[in-house]
């Protein structure tokens, strides 16, 4: 390239630091832009940074993204740009893989010991100045199904046998003697694995194919003593039937970091469920997640303008990247 190369960074509230930002300041023009200018930012630009991982302004300024070459998101999922503009494109995509995994993975094990200890019930205990003796449940010896054997599933398979859970994986093809999941299940034969699951935990990519694959029917072939975890997206989950399962009983809990609508309306019966855990899609969000974020971002920026191959590169096809 005769010139410096055109990088525009899509933000939010908060912008990356200029300290992390140098090595591409230092070698580009750094366009930053809000949501209302990201079309005029896209004109000539040849790297689109979305530092706005929750964006939904791309599909209305692709006209302007004539020159782009490399798209990069700040997050795992790249649903928000697998419209299909993007998907037919000549334009790289890649995401931040890696950054959250032990942060969800400790998320998961930590709402399995709440519901198994009932922490929420010693709270209210608690602020009533209740004193009463209970018993609580073992996870060792529990079987967890984690749906989605992505970087994610598999930090979340590791810490859970770590802690003397049985693990089992839900994915695109199936295989036996996987280091992380032993036995992993085609999608297709998943009911069968939901029998016999005690945690249940949803951490597939956003797909045609997965959308709403936790519906009824998906709820009816769970262990009515089972607990269903979602970290994957909201979408994964057809919502409605997730209320209408938790007050049936057909399972026994939720915990729900993600939703279909974020955030969740205030008067949505979830909120008042008491077997329901509900926190607001940070389940990955550690101190210091942002910078993590855009050192990824930074350190694939040198490989692009020396010419090295990307990594985490989304196979568009797909939607997501695949496994190594």
């Amino acid at each position: 390239m005769s010139r410096n190369p055109i990088v525009a960074v899509l933000h939010a509230h908060v912008l990356p630091s200029d300290e992390l930002m140098a090595p591409v300041a230092s070698r580009a023009e750094v366009r930053y832009t809000g949501k209302a200018g990201l079309s005029d930012a896209l004109d000539g630009a040849d790297v689109l940074f979305l530092y706005d991982f929750l964006t939904d302004a791309v599909p209305g300024a692709w006209h302007a993204a004539g020159s782009l070459q490399w798209l990069h998101i700040a997050a795992a999922g790249v649903d928000p740009v697998m419209f299909p503009e993007a998907r037919d494109s000549d334009v790289t995509i890649t995401n931040s893989r890696g950054v959250f995994d032990g942060a969800i993975a400790e998320y998961v094990l930590a709402q399995i010991l709440s519901f198994a200890k009932d922490l929420p019930g010693s709270l209210r205990l608690q602020q009533s100045h209740t004193w009463q003796h209970r018993e609580s449940e073992r996870i060792a010896g529990r079987t967890a199904l984690i749906v989605g054997t992505g970087p994610i599933g598999r930090a979340i398979a590791r810490l859970l046998r770590a802690a003397g859970m049985k693990v089992s994986g839900s994915g695109r093809t199936a295989r036996d003697a996987d280091p992380d999941f032993g036995t992993v299940t085609a999608t297709e034969n998943l009911p069968e694995q939901l029998a016999v699951a005690d945690y249940v935990i949803a951490v597939a990519p956003l797909t045609e194919q997965t959308r709403h694959l936790f519906r009824d029917t998906t709820f009816a072939a769970m262990k009515p003593g089972a607990r269903f975890i979602n970290v994957g997206r909201g979408e994964l989950v057809r919502t409605d039937d997730l209320v209408t399962a938790l007050r049936a009983g057909t399972i026994a809990g939720a915990a729900l970091d993600v939703f279909d609508t974020e955030p969740l309306p205030a008067d949505h019966p979830l909120w008042d469920m008491p077997n329901v855990s509900i926190t607001p899609h940070n389940s990955g969000d550690f101190a210091g997640w942002r910078d993590d974020l855009v050192t990824v971002f930074t350190d694939n920026f040198e490989r692009w303008v020396t010419g090295y191959p990307l990594e985490n590169v989304v196979d568009k096809h797909l939607g997501y990247v695949p496994s190594r």
